[in-house]
């Protein structure tokens, strides 16, 4: 009597989200909660109220889910998380953590919700202060490979974005936390001036890398979007130190905020064509597929950030033309955001689905 041969039973899904772990989880998904909550603070400033609300729930969720997954990931995969950390292509993704921190912070003090926004803000500037000196050592300063110019690229940018959101988040709750004014002012100025002078040194690292070495369409990847996205959040924080309170600190460098805010607003708008052009020459003229990556969200963010910049300044040095280009782009941010948002849960039912097929 011949032997019946069953077929092997597929895995339950519970199997399945078993042998999920986030052992390769890029430390960038923080960019999600950053082009969400810009977005958040965008439509807030539009007076889409509701919509705005429901963009800060998703990006507290997603915060609160990100941290618990980078968590266990320290934890239980320490190894893929040193190699990352000393990766000095991947390693400046950690601030993506200090950003989207400051970033739910300041959507979350736009609306009134203050204590936690200030919790934020203290956790933002502790992790950007450690990070700030931990980061570049590992991954830069205490390597043996020469040179380490070689391996500069856009998520370095993301260094500044940390800077300028502590900022950004001091600036908004220096109004509402009389008592310590002070502090707030001078951590608003101290993180914008390191900001802007971190921007000038990555600058001139990156455009050596690209000048000095080969760089292949496949290199040129979505986060040199945030070469204009650091741009865009030093404007904002330009705008809301000019808006602050009168002390001693903001009175020194008002004028001189506000001014360089208009310099950097134009150069953020120029560099806007130079980034979409080397889009259409990447995928279209060299025909590198596009594909979702968690780096997509550092299109997404620049993209809110540049609105909200426009917004903020417009208001701030009194130039309708600016709030209004800001008050338009913003819808460009918002297809930019579905776009992403839609591919990344394709991407989530694939991996599910591949799992199961195992």
């Amino acid at each position: 009597m011949g032997t019946v041969t069953r077929p092997a039973l597929r895995p339950s899904l519970s199997l399945t989200l078993h042998r999920l772990t986030p052992e390769r989880l890029s430390p960038g998904y923080f960019a999600f909660v950053m082009g969400t909550g810009i977005l958040s603070i965008g439509a807030a400033q539009r007076g889409w109220d509701r919509f705005s609300a429901a963009l800060i729930v998703l990006a507290a969720v997603g915060y609160a889910v990100l941290v618990v997954l980078n968590g266990w990931r320290l934890l239980a995969y320490r190894g893929a998380y040193a190699a990352d950390f000393h990766d000095s292509a991947r390693a400046f993704l950690v601030f993506t953590f200090v950003a989207a921190t400051d970033v739910l912070a300041a959507s979350l003090g736009g609306i009134g919700i203050i204590g936690p926004a200030a919790a934020l803000l203290v956790i933002g500037s502790v992790s950007w202060l450690l990070l700030g000196y931990a980061v570049p050592w590992a991954a830069v300063l205490g390597r043996s490979e020469r040179p380490v110019t070689a391996a500069a690229n856009g998520t370095w940018f993301i260094w500044v974005v940390a800077a300028q959101s502590v900022a950004v988040v001091a600036a908004t709750l220096e109004p509402e936390l009389v008592g310590m004014r002070q502090g707030l002012a001078m951590l608003a100025v101290f993180a914008w001036s390191i900001g802007l002078v971190l921007y000038v040194a990555v600058a001139i690292l990156v455009v050596y890398r690209m000048l000095a070495y080969p760089l292949e369409p496949e290199q040129f990847q979505p986060p040199y979007w945030v070469s204009m996205g650091a741009i865009a959040i030093t404007i904002v924080a330009g705008a809301r130190i000019v808006e602050m309170e009168s002390t001693p600190m903001v009175d020194a460098v008002r004028g001189l905020v506000a001014g360089a805010a208009v310099v950097l607003w134009c150069f953020a708008t120029w560099l806007i064509p130079v980034l979409f052009a080397a889009g259409v020459w990447r995928h279209v003229v060299k025909k590198v597929p596009l594909r979702y990556t968690p780096t997509l969200w550092s299109i997404v963010f620049p993209l809110g950030m540049y609105a909200v910049a426009g917004m903020y300044l417009g208001r701030a040095d009194q130039l309708p033309i600016v709030a209004r280009i800001g008050e338009l782009w913003i819808w460009v941010a918002l297809v930019a955001w579905a776009a992403t948002t839609l591919a990344m849960i394709g991407s989530w039912v694939r991996v599910v689905r591949r799992e199961v097929a195992r």
